[in-house]
C-alpha cells in the first residue's frame, strides 16, 4: 500500500478502493465478458436465431395469459418492422448513389457484379431484435405500461402498415435490381479448364 510522506494512507488508494471505483471495475469486466460471449457467438447463425425464437415464444406466452401489455407490443412490431427495413436494405442507397456518382448496384446483365452490403448487418439485426423482445418482456411486468387499447385495431393497422412497407421495398428491389440473400447470385469460381476443342490444338510430344 502507497503512503504518503506523512506516513498516511495514499489518495490514489483511497480513491481505487472507494465503491465507485469497485463498481466501474466490476462493471467494465462484465461487460468484456458479455462482448466476448457475442463474438464467440457471431459464427453460430442458426443456434442465435433458434435461441431468439425461444425468446419470442416466451414473450408471446406471456402476453397471452396476462391478457394486455398491446401497447407494448404495437411498439415492438413497429420497431421490429424498422429493423426488418434496414436487414434488406443496402448499405449505400443505389437512388441516392446514382444521383451522385452513378449506380453502385448491377443493373445489367453485363454489369459488373457487386456483393450484396446491408445497411443492417446479420448479427446487429439478431442482437437488437432478441434484445427488444427481452425489453418488452421485462415492461410486461409493470402495470403501467398495460395502457387500454383495442388490439384488433393496433392489429390491423400494423399489418396495413407492413404491407405498405414491404411493397415499396420490394419495389425498390425491383428497380434497381437486387436480392438481400446470398442464394441465386453470381459466385466467382476457380480457374477455368481449357476446352476440350482447344486442348486438341496444342501440341503433342
Amino acid at each position: 500500500m502507497a503512503t504518503d510522506p506523512a506516513g498516511g494512507v495514499g489518495v490514489d488508494d483511497l480513491s481505487s478502493s472507494s465503491p465507485v471505483a469497485f463498481f466501474s471495475r466490476w462493471n467494465l469486466n462484465v461487460s468484456r465478458k458479455y462482448q466476448h460471449l457475442l463474438d464467440k457467438s457471431t459464427p453460430f447463425i442458426l443456434n442465435r436465431w433458434i435461441g431468439f425464437l425461444g425468446v419470442a415464444f416466451i414473450y408471446i406466452v406471456r402476453v397471452y395469459f396476462v391478457q394486455g401489455f398491446y401497447i407494448v407490443s404495437y411498439g415492438l412490431g413497429i420497431y421490429i418492422l424498422n429493423l426488418l427495413i434496414g436487414f434488406l436494405s443496402p448499405q449505400d442507397d443505389p437512388e441516392i448513389q446514382a444521383l451522385v456518382d452513378g449506380p453502385t448496384l448491377p443493373t445489367r446483365g453485363s454489369d459488373e457484379f457487386r456483393p450484396f452490403v446491408r445497411r443492417l448487418p446479420e448479427f446487429k439485426f439478431w442482437y437488437s431484435i432478441t434484445k427488444a423482445f427481452c425489453i418488452a418482456f421485462v415492461m410486461t411486468f409493470f402495470s403501467v405500461f398495460d395502457v387500454p387499447v383495442f388490439w384488433p385495431i393496433l392489429l390491423f393497422y400494423w399489418i396495413v402498415l407492413f404491407t405498405l412497407t414491404m411493397r415499396r421495398q420490394i419495389m425498390h428491389m425491383i428497380k434497381y435490381k437486387y436480392v438481400p440473400f446470398t442464394f441465386g447470385k453470381q459466385r466467382y469460381g476457380g480457374k477455368r479448364t481449357a476446352p476440350t476443342d482447344d486442348m486438341s490444338l496444342l501440341p503433342h510430344d
